[in-house]
């Protein structure tokens, strides 16, 4: 019995380090969390991120909000340079899980 439960630890730990290290080649991409923060535009219904904000050509109608709710307004993107700030990461599993729980930064923490 005993040899049985040391056997199924042993293929448990296997197990685990197997995933551990395919994690480290395993492609994923990063994505802005539905709770970053953007600029709306009302008046044109577009956002716009946060870095892009100086250079946009907005109205007095502005607001701030999450990408989410952005997105379920049906708002498009005020221009390439959002878009290009609210483009996906491309990692690995291991990076990209490191950057969703904030131990690593990402480009879009402090906004």
């Amino acid at each position: 019995m005993k040899i049985n439960k040391n056997r199924y630890l042993v293929i448990l730990m296997v197990s685990i380090g197997i995933i551990v290290i395919s994690s480290f080649f395993i492609p994923k991409e990063t994505k802005p969390s539905p709770s970053t923060r953007v600029i709306i535009d009302n008046t044109y219904r577009t956002y716009i991120a946060p870095m892009c904000f100086d250079k946009a050509d907005v109205t007095n109608w502005i607001d701030e909000t999450s990408l989410k709710k952005a997105k379920e307004l049906n708002y498009k993107p005020h221009s390439s340079c959002t878009e290009n700030a609210l483009k996906g990461e491309k990692d690995t599993l291991f990076t990209s899980i490191l950057r969703e729980l904030g131990i690593l930064e990402n480009k879009w923490r402090n906004w």
